[in-house]
């Protein structure tokens, strides 16, 4: 039984047949799917009524612990063109991704983000930070692979996917010119961004923030009481006044980090949850890109300044 549950995405995608060829022979809207929420947000808006676009990661999953199922791998196998992050974000799906390349169009959205513009957390010598996302002026960078990979595919609408990728890319200049002066509310001594994990590390870089980890950028592992402790001893040094957990990430490490402060005699709160490695729930703000983006600048400033 585990051999076949092993063979079974293999299999699926051996049976898929030739994707690029049926995209050129297809009528209809193309068939698009994306990895996560942000993705799919993005290639929604740049293909407009010329593509159904799915996405395969809703709000609260976590990517870096994200095993595609049967059903993930049948929906993958038969898309016209599938969206991923890269970076190693998807990291539990790296076989299956390089299985679909072989038939279908598939596509890294940083791959025309610059090597010299990632982070390399010492922590992940020789890899690079993944969550571009939390730097609109990268993420703005991503949208150009996705309408070059969706014109490939529909030559006819090539023009229609350019011009949508414009607008949206004005429209992330404008909201990264915005987050930038929404930070500057803080003051500088509060600019001290305490999460469950470093997913953050572009936002303050590009924001001008402290971010503070439990664990570093990936969730594969839990943390320790030392950096229980290494946080809550930094909170309560510098009277930080509030501390914020994840909508992917449980929350119960924060609220340790919480009652160590108090024990500590600094009473700490917690912010609020910031949307991390997923979006919201689909129809509200924070459920598509821009508006995460502002729900969590929103979040913190309201909690820290």
């Amino acid at each position: 039984m585990t051999a076949w549950l092993v063979a079974l995405p293999i299999l699926l995608l051996a049976c898929s047949g030739d994707g690029k060829a049926a995209a050129s022979a297809r009528s209809g809207p193309l068939k698009v799917v994306a990895t996560t929420g942000m993705i799919g947000d993005a290639a929604a808006r740049i293909a407009g009524d010329y593509a159904v676009v799915e996405t395969l990661m809703g709000p609260g999953v976590d990517p870096h612990l994200f095993k595609a199922s049967e059903g993930d791998v049948r929906r993958l196998a038969q898309a016209d063109l599938v969206l991923y992050n890269g970076l190693h974000l998807e990291g539990k799906m790296g076989d299956i991704l390089v299985k679909l390349a072989r038939s279908r169009s598939v596509v890294a959205v940083s791959e025309e983000v610059p090597v010299s513009e990632l982070r390399e957390p010492p922590e992940f010598l020789g890899q690079y930070d993944p969550h571009i996302w939390f730097d609109v002026s990268l993420w703005a960078k991503t949208l150009n692979p996705v309408a070059n990979a969706l014109a490939e595919l529909d030559p006819q609408h090539a023009g229609e996917f350019i011009a949508n990728a414009g607008r949206l890319g004005e429209e992330l200049r404008e909201l990264d010119v915005w987050a930038q002066a929404r930070i500057q509310e803080i003051p500088p001594e509060r600019r001290v961004l305490v999460t469950a994990h470093d997913a953050f590390g572009y936002f303050g870089r590009r924001y001008g923030m402290e971010v503070v980890g439990l664990q570093g950028i990936s969730t594969l592992s839990e943390p320790g009481l030392k950096d229980m402790d290494r946080v809550a001893d930094l909170v309560a040094s510098r009277a930080i006044p509030a501390i914020f957990i994840e909508s992917s990430v449980p929350r119960r490490a924060i609220e340790a980090v919480v009652a160590a402060c108090e024990n500590r005699g600094h009473p700490v709160r917690i912010g609020g949850e910031l949307f991390s490695d997923a979006m919201g729930a689909a129809g509200s703000e924070e459920g598509t890109y821009p508006g995460m983006v502002r729900f969590n600048v929103n979040t913190i400033v309201e909690a820290l300044k």
